[in-house]
């Protein structure tokens, strides 16, 4: 019975299917998300690159935003000092390069008169040593056209004053500078407006004209009859009121006192009657020196072709003697005229009398003002002229009390204003 019930128990069981599974956990669902391509922003970005619009029509309805809005005066006036800044930065490398090349004018003649001129020299000596019925007639004339040539280049260089053309670009390269320094601190440190734009416009019209580019035409005169000093910054064109401000005491409005007022008047008197005297002086001298130097150079070598061209055994040998010794003295003359350059010299003391006129101008230009408010801010500008002159704050009023002294006590005064120049 055991046996036959172990029997069925097998039976039954193998009868049956087994079902076998395996359970695979199912991994989370990962979305990768792929950033869309700004496509408006690049367009614009690529379009305004290097402040230059350009046209890439990547969309179809893409509206571009204009860079300047017309109605923003303030944006307008910055982009228009920027162009200003771009032409004076120009002008000041077209200075600098013909400054450069006027340089190279002066010392490139220079040497090439005087080897010239001292050829003809050597020339007409051994002319003079010559003995009788030996022919030199090949160095009579080689020598009279070396001292012919040498005098009308000498009538050039002296016509153009290469050293002074030199002294004028060093000077307006100077000032663009200057007024790029202007420039670019005004659009660092403010909001420029239309009247900065006209007033850096006319300060650059200025300077041109002052210190003009071409010979032909706009060359400044270089032998006038007196020394006038140079003007490189625009005439006020404001009409100001005569009408004086009266301050109670010590009291300030915008940084001006009735003390600073007495002060800056005292300085300006000072600049009148040493700085400005002193220098017109000086360079008065050194215009009359360069007149003789140049009117005496060209007539040496004049005198020294006309004896070359008579050289001969006719004449003996004092032809040849008044060749070399006028010769020689052509060289001398034109060394210390154009290597010396006493036209640098002269155009150095007009460039410092216009200095002294132009801190005379604006410290008479804020007085004149009745507006106290409508000056520029008192303590600042006495700032900017003690550093004009070379002076600190107590120097530049020091000076001002012993202005005042000796003119009440009706002596002049010892001092110049300036102790730059």
């Amino acid at each position: 019975m055991a046996s036959l019930q172990a029997s069925n128990f097998l039976l039954s069981s193998s009868s049956k299917q087994i079902h076998a599974a395996i359970s695979v956990p199912k991994l989370p669902s990962i979305r990768f998300s792929v950033p869309k391509v700004a496509t408006k922003k690049l367009s614009e970005e690529l379009n305004t690159r290097d402040g230059f619009i350009n046209t890439i029509p990547i969309e179809k309805n893409v509206t571009m935003t204009p860079l300047l809005q017309e109605s923003s005066p303030v944006s307008m006036a910055t982009v228009q000092l920027y162009a200003i800044l771009e032409a004076v930065a120009d002008r000041v490398e077209m200075h600098n390069n013909i400054g450069e090349q006027r340089e190279n004018w002066n010392s490139l003649l220079l040497n090439s008169i005087n080897m010239i001129t001292l050829t003809a020299v050597t020339m007409a000596g051994v002319t003079a040593t010559g003995g009788a019925g030996v022919s030199l007639l090949g160095l009579k004339l080689a020598s009279t056209l070396l001292f012919s040539a040498a005098t009308g280049m000498l009538v050039l260089m002296n016509k153009i004053q290469p050293s002074q053309l030199v002294e004028e670009q060093r000077n307006a390269t100077r000032l663009f500078k200057q007024l790029q320094s202007q420039i670019q601190t005004l659009l660092a440190v403010g909001s420029p407006s239309k009247e900065d734009v006209k007033d850096a416009m006319e300060k650059v019209l200025a300077l041109d004209k002052a210190y003009p580019l071409p010979l032909l035409g706009v060359m400044l005169e270089k032998f006038p009859e007196s020394l006038e000093p140079a003007v490189w910054w625009p005439k006020n064109q404001s009409q100001k009121t005569n009408e004086a401000k009266h301050f109670n005491g010590k009291e300030e409005s915008n940084g001006w006192t009735e003390e600073l007022e007495m002060e800056m008047r005292e300085v300006v008197e000072v600049i009148k009657r040493k700085d400005s005297e002193h220098y017109e002086q000086q360079g008065n001298k050194a215009l009359k020196i360069n007149k003789i130097l140049a009117t005496s150079g060209p007539l040496l070598t004049g005198i020294a072709a006309l004896g070359s061209a008579f050289m001969g055994s006719s004449n003996g040998p004092w032809a040849a003697i008044v060749a070399a010794v006028a010769g020689a003295l052509a060289s001398a003359v034109n060394t210390f005229e154009h290597g010396g350059q006493v036209g640098m010299v002269f155009e150095m003391y007009r460039n410092n009398v216009g200095f002294f006129k132009l801190v005379q101008e604006s410290i008479e230009s804020n007085l004149d003002e009745s507006d106290v408010e409508k000056r520029e801010n008192g303590e600042l500008f006495e700032m900017k002229v003690a550093l004009q002159l070379g002076r600190s704050l107590s120097e530049l009023r020091d000076l001002a009390k012993r202005s005042s002294y000796s003119r009440i006590e009706g002596s002049p005064i010892d001092e110049d204003a300036s102790k730059l120049f």
